[in-house]
């Protein structure tokens, strides 16, 4: 039986021992109908529907039905999306895929209005998906709201407003020894003032024994409002504590069969652990009348502690592991300040500013120790008593912009908006590298057909972006500031609304021109970056959501990615090589997601999500194909009125395939994370 015929019998299996029983406990009805808004891509409050680009929102009532737990989870079901476990950042952490690029520093994290991970890369280990009101994922880049710090998508976390009331508390255990607990709850009222809290901690464990994290984290948030004026407070400390897993090193065309599954090459004691606090406000008021002025600000300090190393031959031989002990410290602040003016003459209008400033200093040294190659233990290094390496970035980004959505006609909306970006970086005790051009994308989404609730809106896009090269705090020799990359953009196709709302289609396709891609390489057995000159991502993207009664969704999404170099000489074993043509490195050509969510208030609730990843290169040379390969994710459970007790499972096909590559290890792969199964009992109070 192929994989294929195991995943749809479980489904099948799921409907059949919930659907009669609902059936029989339950009367008919219509669905209920929940309009959904973002405000990443325009600032706006807007149905995505009216968005002209390729977006989506999970609200946090989904994210509990599938019992999410990380980004992997949370975001499953998005169209055109793909997020690999794990990797360089450590178990805690996951690589996401936009439009067919798996870079970590290509997409950018919002939580709450803020850059998670300021001027640097987003911070995804720090990231809280509890108390989630909803998710909003933007494919593409956010060329205005934003400015220079995305390219190919945005992930905004929305949590729980300040005066939400109510409380949920959750224990989990599961596979290799993980667990945790959450609550969140509100505080009682001080006068006008309302506030929230949220404490989680957890520890999840890996087949590999020495692979695990431990977090510890706190949220809080405050706010008081009235009819002209709104003033918040946010507070977020997160303790992370991670082992670092091991990937996988290539050998010719296929992962190499010198090394065992779930080896750990680490040195015995390796972390990966940072310890991130984030202090924000804003306020929000009336002037000039009826427009509406905002100001946010936020300063985050992250210390990193990291001791780790990796396989660099693979033979039992001395010395055949490299490693390096670095401390790490990041303080960056944000600031935002803009106007919206109410419309007026089918105008509306935003105008404002924003600052992006981080300053990050790191010391470390390397080392070289002897690990065996079965791993079947970890070797005892001693830390370096000196570091007497450094590495260093000093950045800001400065942004003026201008929005503008005009709607000439109730059928009708055009979206204009301008950028003027001003960066200046420098690198050690390198000279300030400025870079000062504008940026700016224009789109319109056109109602073509619509009966009640029911449409057929049409879109088209442009987008222009530029952003700093991304620096990851590498030992290596200092190379300077390479090139920004900059990139351009068109998308198009229609959001389709049919039988009452109750089904849902997106297509898109999409162009990218990427200049002057930071990829990774190694130098000395340390890591290091370049320019890859250019390159071309295309596609199209499908989705389409059916609303059933008895509280069932489903889903289905289809998307082909093709990224290929256009010019791009590099070299191998001194030679250069050009790689035009070549598709790009772990990027799969077809991705497919079938999702089924079971989620009454009482009763029975399931969950169903198989993901399919086509085949995809390991390598730029295109020499060595990796399969395609299908994952499965099942979750039953029973709600009662303030209860829920539920069991999921992740993975259950226990695919092992290559997911990401290592920045650090020389072609080297973080593989699909094992099998687990949880148990979670929450409580609604």
């Amino acid at each position: 039986m192929t994989l294929y015929s195991r995943a749809s019998t479980l489904v099948v299996v799921l409907l059949g021992t919930w659907w009669p029983a609902a059936l029989s406990a339950q009367t008919p009805q219509r669905p209920v109908l929940r309009e959904q808004i973002e405000v990443v891509a325009t600032r706006l409050p807007l149905s995505p529907h009216d968005v002209a680009a390729g977006v989506e929102v999970v609200s946090g009532d989904t994210l509990r039905s599938l019992g999410a737990t990380n980004l992997r989870e949370a975001i499953a079901l998005a169209a055109g999306v793909e997020v690999a476990p794990g990797g360089d950042s450590g178990p805690a952490s996951a690589v996401p895929e936009f439009w067919g690029l798996r870079e970590f520093d290509a997409f950018l994290l919002v939580v709450d209005d803020i850059p998670w991970g300021g001027a640097f890369n987003p911070a995804l280990t720090a990231l809280s998906l509890h108390d989630v009101e909803r998710v909003e994922i933007l494919r593409g880049a956010a060329a205005v709201t934003y400015g220079a710090s995305s390219f190919v998508g945005v992930i905004h976390v929305v949590h729980k407003a300040a005066a939400a009331n109510s409380k949920y508390l959750s224990v989990r255990v599961g596979s290799f020894g993980s667990g945790g607990g959450a609550v969140d709850f509100g505080l009682p009222a001080v006068g006008a003032w309302k506030s929230r809290l949220s404490f989680d901690g957890e520890r999840q464990g890996f087949k590999d024994e020495h692979t695990s994290f431990g977090r510890g984290h706190a949220l809080y948030r405050g706010s008081m409002a009235s009819d002209t004026q709104k003033t918040w407070v946010l507070a977020d400390l997160n303790v992370l504590k991670q082992s670092p897993a091991s990937p996988h090193p290539r050998q010719g065309q296929g992962l190499s069969a010198a090394v065992p599954l779930d080896s750990n090459y680490n040195p015995d004691g390796a972390r990966l652990d940072d310890t991130r606090i984030t202090v924000a406000l804003g306020h929000e008021r009336a002037v000039m009348g009826d427009a509406r002025w905002s100001v946010t600000g936020s300063y985050t300090h992250s210390a990193q502690d990291i001791f780790r190393g990796f396989l660099t031959d693979l033979a039992n031989t001395p010395g055949n592991a490299s490693g390096f002990a670095e401390k790490i410290d990041v303080n960056d602040l944000y600031v935002d300040t803009h106007v919206t003016w109410p419309s007026r003459a089918h105008v509306q209008f935003i105008a404002g500013a924003d600052l992006l400033f981080a300053n990050g200093e790191a010391k470390g040294a390397t080392f070289s120790y002897t690990v065996p190659l079965s791993a079947t233990t970890q070797t005892s290094v001693t830390e370096p008593a000196t570091l007497n390496l450094d590495s260093g970035s000093r950045r800001s980004y400065f942004g003026g912009y201008a929005l503008a959505e005009f709607t000439p006609h109730p059928r009708l909306r055009i979206s204009t908006g301008l950028r003027l970006n001003a960066t200046v970086e420098r690198r050690g005790e390198g000279e300030n590298v400025t870079h000062t051009r504008p940026a700016g994308s224009a789109g319109v989404v056109l109602t073509a057909w619509d009966h009640g609730v029911d449409h057929l809106n049409v879109f088209a896009d442009y987008r222009n972006t530029f952003k700093p090269a991304a620096f990851d705090f590498s030992l290596a020799e200092n190379e300077g500031v390479l090139d920004p990359e900059t990139a351009d953009s068109i998308e198009g196709g229609v959001k389709l609304r049919l039988a009452h709302g109750r089904v849902d289609v997106e297509a898109s396709g999409f162009r990218m021109d990427f200049q002057n891609l930071v990829t990774a390489t190694v130098v000395n057995n340390l890591p290091a970056l370049l320019n890859a000159g250019t390159t071309r991502f295309q596609g199209v993207e499908t989705a389409a959501d059916l609303t059933l009664p008895q509280h069932v969704n489903a889903r289905l999404t289809y998307s082909f990615h093709d990224g290929k170099f256009t010019d791009f000489v590099t070299a191998f074993d001194g030679v250069p090589t050009q790689l035009k043509g070549n598709r790009f490195e772990m990027s799969a050509r077809h991705l497919f997601t079938a999702g089924l969510i079971v989620a009454p208030e009482s009763g029975v609730v399931a969950s169903a999500v198989v993901k399919y990843a086509g085949d995809r290169y390991l390598n730029k040379r295109n020499t060595a194909l990796a399969p395609s390969f299908t994952t499965i994710d099942l979750g039953v459970g029973y709600r009662w009125k303030q209860y829920e007790l539920r069991s999921d499972g992740r993975n259950l096909g226990d695919r092992r395939d290559p997911v990401a590559e290592s920045e650090f290890g020389d072609a080297q792969y973080y593989r699909m994370t094992a099998r687990r199964v949880d148990v979670t009992l929450a409580m609604r109070f």
